[in-house]
Order: C-alpha cells, then sequence, then structure tokens
C-alpha cells in the first residue's frame, strides 16, 4: 500500500500564500533542498491542485531560464521527469508526463494509493483540505518558515469535522526552517 503525503512551506502565523498571492518568502537552503530533492525522488507521483499546478508548469519545465540557485537548477530536472496528477474540473490535459483527475477525486487517488503509489501533495489548501476530510492524507510534512506574512491564504482551510494526528518528527534546517511531520493517527473506538 502506498501513501499520501501533503508537503507544504507555510509562514509562522500559518499561511501558504501572502496577502497579494507572492509566494518569495520561502528560504531554500542547502540542507532543505537536499531533503526536498530526497523526499522527492525516486518512484514518487507529484500531485497538484490547479492553482498550484499552474504555477509549478509554468516554472519548472524551464527553470534554468529563470533560476541559477542550486535547488531550483536540482529539482528542474527530477520535476520533468516525475509522473504528475492535477486535480482539476476545468483543465482537460497537461504536459509534462501528468494525468488530469476531474471526477471522483477520492476514489481515483485511494486506487493510486493502492497500486502501491506513494503520492506527494505540494501546497495548496483546497485540495488537501478535501483529501484531509475524506482520510486520504496518511502524512502532513509542514515546513514553518521565519516569516510572519500578515494575511493571505491559509494552509489549512475550515473542516467538518477533527482529524487526529501524531507527531512522528521535528527537525529544524539550515537554523532556520523548521519541519513538523504528522501521521494520521489511528482510528479511536
Amino acid at each position: 500500500m502506498g501513501k499520501l503525503i501533503h508537503f507544504v512551506h507555510q509562514s509562522l502565523d500559518g499561511f501558504i500564500e501572502g496577502p497579494a498571492g507572492e509566494f518569495d518568502w520561502p528560504r531554500m537552503g542547502p540542507e532543505l533542498s537536499a531533503y526536498s530533492q530526497e523526499l522527492s525522488g525516486g518512484d514518487k507521483v507529484f500531485l497538484y491542485g490547479r492553482v498550484v499546478w499552474d504555477m509549478m508548469s509554468g516554472y519548472w519545465p524551464r527553470a534554468e531560464q529563470y533560476s541559477t540557485h542550486e535547488h531550483d537548477l536540482a529539482f528542474a530536472p527530477i520535476w520533468r521527469e516525475a509522473p504528475k496528477v492535477v486535480v482539476s474540473r476545468t483543465l482537460e490535459k497537461a504536459d509534462w508526463n501528468t494525468r488530469v483527475i476531474g471526477e471522483n477525486v477520492v476514489e481515483e487517488l485511494t486506487a493510486l494509493k493502492e497500486s502501491g503509489a506513494t503520492l506527494l501533495l505540494f501546497g495548496g489548501s483546497a485540495l488537501a483540505a478535501h483529501l484531509t476530510e475524506h482520510g486520504v492524507i496518511d502524512e502532513y510534512q509542514i515546513f514553518v518558515h521565519p516569516v510572519i506574512l500578515g494575511g493571505g491564504k491559509p494552509v489549512f482551510q475550515k473542516q467538518s469535522h477533527r482529524a487526529g494526528l501524531e507527531l512522528v518528527e521535528s527537525r529544524t534546517f539550515d537554523s532556520q526552517v523548521v519541519l513538523l511531520r504528522h501521521r494520521r493517527a489511528a482510528a479511536q473506538g
């Protein structure tokens, strides 16, 4: 059985983007970059909602044209080669080894996990909320960056029920960014 990992960067005050939609604040130092590449390497399937997909597909296919940052240069080929899934009701097809799921999202992603796939959900809050609500996310890897944005899009949207989690790791990268890694808690009964 595979699993679904929610991998997201957030500000100290709990936002994944600033008040104007900006995402220029994450600090990707060498330790965090190495961890990110290790996590995303291998046979992982990258998972996106439509908004994050638009941002990622607009950058990573040609990252070398935009950046000389070591992380970007190392991650770009990983991104281009990885199988990807985009969840969208409006997108019909996507390039770069990407499958689009428009309906039966919970069932489709659960079937992928049951086939043994490990999915990495990068960012996003709407898809993460939907998948959390249905118990599809197995692990949350939240990277807290040393910035207060003062508003924006929250990392977690309102849920109709509580989701119990257990902390399995906390770690500091580059003396700045803190990883809080939680797993979905076993059902209580």
